[in-house]
């Protein structure tokens, strides 16, 4: 069972693990034993609301997000296959918990009429500034 919050636990018949050989720190222990972990979390099978799974598809993007309806997180990060299985899950949850919020809706505001005048006001002042700068033509 994976908890995500409180009162959100995933199942781990939705997950899945693969473990693969990884790149980087490691010397010749990198070379024989496969650390880097590939989770895959079934989206499509997952007990949540149906806006929490869209806001999940869309925080995922291209980046995570597989074709199947399916959310592949990878760590490679530590030298251990126990630490990237760690750092794959809290990478999951995260990422659920971020879909769990639900955006506050954006309401339309106007300028008021103070603001309004202190714009037009610093639009003036700069005309009259730009306008001293033409070419000085002599007087007479």
């Amino acid at each position: 069972m994976l908890q995500v919050t409180d009162a959100l636990v995933l199942d781990e018949s939705l997950i899945s693990e693969r473990f693969v050989r990884a790149s980087g720190p490691g010397g010749q222990n990198v070379n024989k034993v496969a650390t880097a972990v590939e989770l895959r979390f079934a989206l499509g099978a997952a007990p949540l609301d149906e806006d929490v799974r869209a806001r999940l598809r869309r925080l995922a993007g291209r980046r995570y997000l597989a074709d199947d309806d399916v959310i592949v997180v990878e760590a490679r990060e530590h030298r251990t296959q126990a630490a990237n299985r760690e750092a794959a899950r809290e990478r999951l949850a995260a990422l659920v918990r971020q879909a769990l919020v639900r955006p506050k809706r954006r309401r339309k505001t106007r300028p008021t009429a103070a603001s309004k005048a202190r714009r037009l006001e610093s639009k003036a002042r700069r005309a009259r500034i730009k306008a001293g700068r033409g070419k000085v033509t002599p007087e007479g």
